[in-house]
């Protein structure tokens, strides 16, 4: 029986080109870190390689510790790398056992049916790694273990995945992440820790995987536990990460309430929609009084019917009072739009106007992408013009556009990304980037392009 003690954990980058913004918004890896937490209490010695900021590759680290289980967590547009690595440890040494996870392999885990893989997680549940790593490939246990994919006699088995109750979570292992203080920023938001109150979106946008995680069920914590873990969390800057913070009002007045009573000086940052926003005037204003920065809102479109095609529940009017909202009380907003795949000239220029009218300074567009894992994949099948994962990851067309070729769309949104930069360097809104650099991608890119 071979004994396991050293697993390493591996986050992958997010991409190998000029647009992983390294040094300017860098992800927390917080699922290795419970996950971590996890292993240490029962025994095991835990290693962390995050390609977003190591220099070493993870080659270099796998030889170099020679670990006895590897984990890699991705999303979609990470895959490649997931199984680059995955097959990299394998490779040094066939006994390391090797599992991947994370958000693409809840809906996607098929993609990792793979000869170098050992096992899948598709869940939040990081307790089932321990069972992976102490089964010893026992069938009797794996075959009644859910959320886990396993090889049976060379055929991949899929168990039934089933909720996690995000209250079983143990405090996050935060020593990687205290170890690179200079990493994990939030744009002018340095070493911003990552707090999960809850999992799964309560919300059922048709663009959106998020609803679909964790069987679709969501998850909360008592805010209170919430509360005492960011008292004790040794860093100036806070991003919840929840798929949506600004849901439950009397969750949100106990929070600010027991934020106010304990004295806790933070800024923070969360996701939101522009309803509540739009309905909550006074809880914005409180917010705002406590510390929230940067509310990250999907306002996601200025067309009317795209509320609907989106099934976002929402309306332009919403978009407008929350804009207007944030700005009365000195929040941050970052105002993300989607360029829908029937996008004109027109519509590219309609967006930029709206947004330089509504004095929005923050501003993310990301390229209309159709997700493995959403019902609505299958629709755009024929119109697929890559199968290259690193490209579902909302700065790439996937599809060809409805109205316009795929080079005369990419030129519009090069031309709506040089405006937009323009814009916020006039504003001196980001003076930690090098616009000058980004500005010459944009133009290069502008004119790089082919029909494809």
């Amino acid at each position: 029986m071979t004994e396991i003690k050293k697993v390493l954990l591996i986050h992958p980058e997010e991409a190998r080109h000029k647009y992983n913004f390294k040094g300017i918004i860098e992800n927390e890896c917080l699922d290795l870190e419970y996950l971590s937490a996890v292993l240490k209490e029962n025994g095991y010695e835990t290693f962390f390689w995050d390609g977003k900021i190591e220099e070493t590759k993870a080659e270099s680290i796998i030889s170099e510790i020679n670990p006895d289980a590897v984990y890699i967590t991705g999303r979609n547009f990470q895959e490649e790398f997931v199984l680059e690595y995955a097959e990299c440890a394998k490779n040094h040494n066939e006994k390391t056992i090797v599992i991947t996870g994370g958000l693409h392999a809840q809906l996607c885990f098929e993609r990792m049916y793979k000869p170098y893989i050992d096992y899948i997680l598709k869940s939040f549940d990081v307790f089932k790694v321990l069972t992976l790593l102490s089964c010893q490939n026992d069938y009797s246990v794996l075959e009644k273990t859910d959320d886990i994919c396993f090889k049976k006699d060379g055929e991949w088995i899929s168990n039934k995945s089933v909720p996690f109750d995000i209250k079983r979570l143990p405090r996050p292992d935060r020593s990687y992440f205290y170890e690179h203080p200079d990493n994990y920023n939030y744009l002018d938001l340095p070493h911003a820790a990552w707090v999960r109150t809850a999992y799964c979106c309560p919300y059922n946008c048709a663009f959106c995987l998020r609803n679909k995680m964790n069987s679709s069920k969501y998850s909360a914590r008592n805010i209170e536990d919430v509360v005492d873990e960011i008292e004790g969390i040794e860093t100036e800057n806070i991003y919840i990460v929840d798929d949506d913070f600004l849901f439950n009002e009397e969750r949100l007045h106990t929070f600010i309430r027991l934020i106010k009573q304990r004295g806790i000086k933070r800024r923070f940052i969360c996701y939101g929609r522009s309803d509540f926003i739009a309905a909550h005037e006074e809880i914005v204003k409180e917010l705002s009084e406590i510390g929230f920065y940067y509310f990250l809102v999907g306002l996601e479109t200025i067309r009317v019917d795209d509320m609907d095609k989106y099934h976002k529940r929402n309306s332009l009017s919403n978009n407008e009072k929350s804009i207007d909202l944030c700005h009365k009380y000195n929040v941050h907003m970052m105002g993300m739009f989607i360029l829908d795949l029937d996008f004109t000239s027109k519509d590219f220029n309609n967006l930029y106007r709206y947004i330089k009218d509504r004095k929005l300074k923050h501003v993310a567009v990301s390229i209309f992408t159709p997700e493995p894992g959403l019902e609505s994949f299958d629709d755009y099948k024929d119109r697929m013009i890559t199968d290259n994962p690193g490209h579902f990851d909302y700065l790439h067309l996937v599809c060809k556009p409805d109205k316009l070729s795929v080079k005369a769309y990419y030129r519009k949104y090069y031309v709506l990304l040089i405006r937009l930069f323009l814009k916020a360097y006039r504003e001196k809104v980001y003076d930690f980037i090098d616009y000058k650099d980004y500005i010459k991608s944009f133009v290069k890119g502008f004119f790089g392009r082919k029909e494809g």
